[in-house]
């Protein structure tokens, strides 16, 4: 699994960052993308990555502010013109159906894949054999949500040669093994799965959180996370403009991530006010209480590999 940010900043682009977009990257798992938000130019952003439109299989909208929104028609209009036929799932507040409904019919846009809208409330959004999504309320100043993904527990690996010493052939038995099917060989023997398999493995948790003031809700949807996607738009110094615009500071981030017991804290959706030298000393002040934060940036790219967080590169 791997995270892509699309767009960093609060608020507005500026030259560095652009509004908020992140693209959960499930090529492994499921063959698609999920995308989290969707600001001015998303699209725009996606030219600069390998992300192809037509894989994109549901996205989830935090909140109905412009700089999280505003990149939607364009985007699901050309996922038309670049192949996308499938069903595209959006999960978002009360109201969003409504705009892009008209947003699309009044610029007579018409599209050749069907769209399912499922209104967000809290509890389960969405569940499948391989996944869980859950949404709660957050504290912003319009109808918000965090959402929290987890993939369900992995079935351990084929011990191969293990079960080939037990009379197993090659061939669709080893396959039946290897997803938890128990096999009867030739000579009546009951080969178990569970003797030729290592022990299942845990799934991800990743958690991304829209624009918030510090609250319960984003600790809970956060517990034990593998991965925490939290807001830093202010910083110690701006904390009064936090409480009165329903946003976080860095420190406000970090204290969710100590609460919560994750793993590791991915920052975004950061003013333009703030300069390098200023983000920097954000970042510092976070790793003097949670070692393992990230600042991230536009089109930055972290890869979730062996129960690790790392920034990935394609070079």
């Amino acid at each position: 699994m791997h995270i892509q940010f699309l767009g960093t900043g609060a608020g507005m682009p500026s030259k560095t960052r652009n509004t908020s977009a992140l693209a959960v990257k499930l090529l492994e798992e499921r063959g698609t993308f999920w995308l989290f938000d969707c600001g001015e130019a998303t699209q725009h952003q996606i030219l600069h990555t390998t992300l192809k439109p037509r894989k994109l299989e549901k996205i989830f909208i935090t909140h109905l502010h412009g700089d999280h929104i505003f990149g939607l028609p364009g985007l699901l209009s050309s996922r038309s013109f670049q192949g996308g036929e499938e069903l595209l799932t959006i999960y978002g507040p009360a109201g969003l159906k409504t705009w892009i409904e008209q947003t699309l019919q009044l610029s007579q846009t018409h599209l050749n894949y069907p769209i399912e809208f499922v209104e967000v409330t809290e509890g389960v959004v969405f569940e499948d054999d391989g996944f869980l999504v859950t949404a709660k309320p957050l504290q912003h100043v319009i109808p918000c949500f965090g959402y929290r993904i987890e993939q369900k527990p992995l079935r351990g690996t084929l011990q191969i040669e293990k079960a080939i010493a037990l009379g197993v052939p090659k061939g669709p038995q080893l396959g039946q093994l290897k997803n938890g099917c128990d096999i009867t060989l030739a000579d009546g023997r009951v080969v178990k799965s569970s003797d030729v398999t290592d022990p299942p493995k845990d799934g991800f948790i990743v958690t991304i959180l829209g624009d918030t003031r510090s609250c319960e809700n984003a600790v809970l949807l956060s517990e034990n996370a593998d991965i925490v996607v939290h807001e830093s738009t202010f910083d110690h110094a701006t904390e009064a403009l936090a409480a009165n615009y329903g946003h976080s500071t860095n420190m406000d981030a970090a204290n969710i991530a100590i609460k919560a017991g994750a793993k590791n804290l991915l920052l975004n959706h950061l003013s333009a006010r703030f300069f390098p030298q200023d983000i920097k000393k954000m970042l510092q002040e976070v790793h003097e209480v949670f070692e393992n934060a990230y600042i991230v940036a536009d089109f930055e790219e972290y890869e979730w590999h062996q129960e690790k967080l790392a920034p990935f590169s394609q070079q």
